[in-house]
């Protein structure tokens, strides 16, 4: 997919139209239905999982600047979208599912989700905090979510801004942003929506409505007159010269990855060290071919054998703090601190990894209650393995 992502594409055009918008929509649509009608949610629609399938037009634009005939460059680069000779393709099925009435985790990215999977969002946190008891019957929401994220794709798409923000930056959602989007609180702006037909706006506000059986369905949207209309529609975006802003483009990827970090892996407590504190394989190797370590656990392969049996000697430490802790000493902090020093040389064994990415391990010590012989249990399988590998 060389042709890059949706609003890059968009943004290194500035004369991207209201009819090149309509069409790119009517191509994300297709595939949406085709999606929909094997019952498919794909959960995460979003510009960055929208990829043209070649560079066609960036050549297009180069070959006419070149030239300097900017009227031929416009009317061929509406040809090339107009006729699909720069096909957009849907990617990432990675938190997509079969919509048999059971969809409840709260798999989303900022700004795209809709208020069914925040309220999916609310009751899960609530009930995983005891805030609330378990529901035998779960909160569940429908494939029409991916239907609001294409009717926010489509405003940006316009405009060059989402119609749900926050002038706060938080890791979490605001409230101010998260009770837009529940209530469905959005406005057209007249500086950048004056310009834009009414059919458009039409299209928005039929895929923004909060209640999912009032919102268009995908059949809906390429019925919809705008997909369909024979009009030029020849009216210059604003969006491009908007997402041609770095330091906004800039600011709203910040937010996604803080967001990202904070909600599509949130039951995951992951910190990520300096590369001079790190032992793995790949790193240990790249460090042997070059001058000799001094970071005390970098080790020389000549002391491979001594390096392995103080391993696990501080993995056999954990067991032991597990099972029979010293007496008066504060337990807990003293089990985080033998954790650490067998961590810090078995950052290599993925079994223990695994482990540990359960049990609220953030690499220096354990943020929730521990259950010890589960820790045990673990570390045991642990010392086996590395047993195991020496002996073969």
């Amino acid at each position: 997919m060389e042709g890059g992502e949706l609003f890059h594409r968009i943004s290194q055009h500035r004369h991207f139209t209201e009819k090149m918008a309509s069409q790119v929509t009517k191509q994300i649509a297709q595939a949406l239905e085709h999606c929909h009608s094997l019952n498919i949610a794909h959960r995460d629609l979003k510009p960055e999982n929208l990829l043209f399938k070649d560079n066609s037009l960036v050549k297009a634009f180069h070959f006419f600047k070149l030239n300097i005939f900017l009227e031929n460059f416009i009317l061929h680069f509406y040809s090339l979208i107009s006729h699909g000779d720069a096909p957009v393709k849907l990617c990432d099925f990675g938190f997509a599912k079969i919509d048999q009435g059971d969809l409840m985790t709260p798999q989303f990215t900022p700004y795209y989700v809709a208020p069914q999977v925040l309220e999916a969002q609310r009751r899960h946190q609530k009930e995983k905090s005891g805030i609330i008891p378990t529901s035998p019957t779960p909160y569940t929401y429908n494939k029409s979510c991916d239907l609001w994220s294409l009717g926010v794709i489509i405003y940006v798409m316009l405009c060059g801004y989402p119609p749900f923000y926050s002038k706060h930056h938080s890791r979490t959602i605001p409230k101010d942003m998260r009770k837009k989007i529940m209530t469905g609180s959005f406005d057209f702006p007249e500086d950048e929506w004056s310009q834009i037909s009414e059919m458009a706006k039409d299209i928005v506000r039929k895929l923004l409505k909060v209640k999912p059986e009032e919102r268009l369905t995908i059949e809906g949207v390429l019925a919809h007159p705008w997909l369909n209309c024979t009009e030029a529609l020849d009216n210059v975006l604003p969006s491009a010269q908007m997402m041609m802003d770095k330091a906004v483009v800039a600011g709203i990827q910040q937010a996604h990855a803080e967001q990202l970090a904070n909600m599509r892996i949130q039951d995951l407590n992951v910190s990520l060290k300096p590369l001079s504190s790190v032992n793995n394989p790949i790193l240990r190797k790249r460090k042997l071919l070059g001058p000799k370590p001094n970071d005390g656990f970098l080790n020389d392969p000549e002391n491979g054998a001594e390096d392995s049996n103080v391993a696990v000697e501080k993995l056999r430490d954990v067991i032991a703090q597990c099972i029979l802790p010293q007496a008066g000493e504060n337990e807990d902090e003293k089990l985080n601190e033998v954790m650490y020093e067998a961590w810090r040389f078995n950052r290599d064994c993925k079994l223990l990894r695994d482990g540990l990415q359960g049990m609220s391990w953030d690499g220096r010590a354990f943020s929730d209650k521990v259950d010890r012989l589960k820790l045990a249990e673990i570390v045991k399988q642990a010392i086996e393995e590395k047993t195991n590998l020496e002996d073969s």
